[in-house]
């Protein structure tokens, strides 16, 4: 098997979260790995492909949800940005380190930082689909990065088929474990989904500060674009990492 296969290997039967991720952009840049090791917590070391690390903004709209318990409209519904990297934790499994998830509710954000351990920032975002063309944008309210902004125009594109999908699209996009940051160290959850939905798409826009905010170098070069309708995801618990 593929070290970043295309579906979930570890289905998640008990989920303590459902999520609906909708009307998803991924755009990825290259970087020198040590430039992004300096910035993991001990235990976490960065993933490399063709000998770069790669950094992800990706921008969606998100629903959340917790079993039985139906979406509540104005508190499950909401807008989020994220900046990640892909590393490799300290059993050897594979997964997505956080350096700032943005959302729109700070409920989410307080419970999220306290229950989860994930670095969710108070934003303020919106996400605009007009035609062919999505909009994304999104301006940090919280102390940490006052004012960074992101601005974002994508086009989506033709579908990709399957078998047009090579292993580096399923590296940057099929990622299946997340890893948080407790007090008494690392900790890991499950993320289930189908396989991607993957479009081509074209940038027309990409205005950001949410990547250098977390302590990157600016990124040089056009990013990879990949576009998503989205899909349902089902998160487990988190757990210590022993």
């Amino acid at each position: 098997m593929t070290r970043w296969p295309s579906a979930c290997p570890t289905p998640v039967a008990s989920p303590v979260m459902m999520h609906r991720w909708h009307n998803l952009t991924f755009l990825h840049w290259s970087f020198e790995p040590d430039a992004v090791q300096r910035l993991l917590p001990p235990g976490l070391t960065v993933e490399t492909y063709g000998g770069r690390a790669w950094v992800g903004l990706v921008p969606f709209q998100m629903r959340v949800w917790r079993p039985p318990v139906p979406v509540v409209p104005w508190l499950g519904t909401f807008h989020e940005t994220n900046v990640r990297t892909y590393v490799t934790g300290p059993d050897g499994s594979s997964g997505v380190w956080f350096f700032s998830l943005d959302a729109t509710r700070f409920g989410v954000v307080v419970v999220a930082r306290a229950t989860y351990h994930v670095p969710y920032m108070w934003s303020l975002m919106s996400v605009d689909q007009r035609g062919s063309v999505v909009d994304y944008t999104t301006r940090r309210l919280g102390p940490s990065g006052r004012g960074a902004r992101s601005v974002v125009r994508v086009v989506p594109g033709a579908r990709y088929q399957s078998d047009e999908l090579c292993e580096f699209d399923h590296y940057l996009t099929a990622r299946w474990k997340l890893f948080g940051l407790g007090r008494k160290g690392l900790l890991q959850a499950q993320a289930d989904h189908p396989p991607w939905v993957l479009h081509r798409a074209t940038l027309e826009r990409c205005d950001d500060e949410l990547v250098t905010a977390a302590g990157l170098p600016r990124p040089e070069g056009e990013p990879i674009v990949h576009y998503s309708p989205g899909t349902d995801v089902r998160i487990s618990m988190f757990t210590r990492l022993r």
